[in-house]
């Protein structure tokens, strides 16, 4: 049975259907003709051996790329944190959310997926296009290194200390994470969804985040007092 406060009953009180505004007219945008260079470049940096994706929040989940291997690994020197503020996708101007990134020191404990080299570069186009949609985040597509039971690995890591985006802050009060993540919903769905799907997950392969675990308690205290209905622990 699972032990986390946040359920499924919470994510549907948060669920509604919302519009996609676009983007923000500040926002700088990758351009068509930029994701086949960027996945070049950011492949002339893999070094020898198999290309591996450190997944720790949605691409858990939904990786929508395929591979051939999966590990549990953890990232020395980082840890998750819901530190980018997001104002679309998952979140509105009206009401903003949060999106997860690598934020720098601690541990983050997660997996790592093993990239076909078949049609690698195609590959790596459709991640960066999943993933990227700003000009300033491009610096935070990083190769770091991971550890498994089977030994060093250097892995593709995205939104690694995005310090180049605005909506971007170490170290958010989980207060306000919480506050953001019961509220906001964009037209790719809830902030508690994202979170409880992540932690579901984590769950399900035996992790456990002491930050994350904190939070969805307080996104599931935020969500019954803002709808009256307490949910049976």
């Amino acid at each position: 049975m699972s032990g986390l406060r946040l359920s499924p009953a919470h994510v549907a009180l948060c669920h509604r259907e919302v519009a996609d505004a676009g983007p923000l007219p500040s926002v700088e945008l990758l351009g068509e003709e930029d994701f086949l260079p960027l996945a070049t470049s950011i492949l002339s940096g893999r070094g020898d051996g198999p290309v591996w994706l450190f997944a720790y929040g949605s691409l858990i989940w939904k990786p929508e790329v395929p591979h051939e291997e999966m590990r549990r690994a953890v990232a020395q020197g980082w840890h998750r944190a819901f530190s980018m503020q997001i104002r679309r996708h998952r979140g509105t101007i009206e009401q903003p959310g949060y999106m997860m990134c690598l934020d720098p020191g601690g541990r983050c404990e997660g997996v790592v997926l093993r990239l076909p080299e078949s049609n690698l570069l195609s590959t790596v186009e459709k991640l960066i296009r999943r993933e990227l949609t700003r000009r300033g985040a491009v610096e935070a597509v990083r190769w770091i290194d991971v550890e498994t039971p089977q030994g060093l690995l250097k892995a593709l890591a995205f939104y690694a200390g995005p310090s180049r985006l605005d909506n971007y802050m170490a170290g958010r009060p989980l207060a306000d994470v919480a506050h953001g993540l019961a509220r906001a919903c964009g037209h790719w769905g809830s902030g508690a969804e994202y979170l409880y799907n992540t932690v579901s997950h984590l769950e399900a392969l035996g992790i456990h985040d002491e930050g994350l675990w904190r939070l969805q308690e307080k996104v599931a205290a935020e969500i019954e007092t803002l709808y009256g209905k307490p949910m049976p622990l």
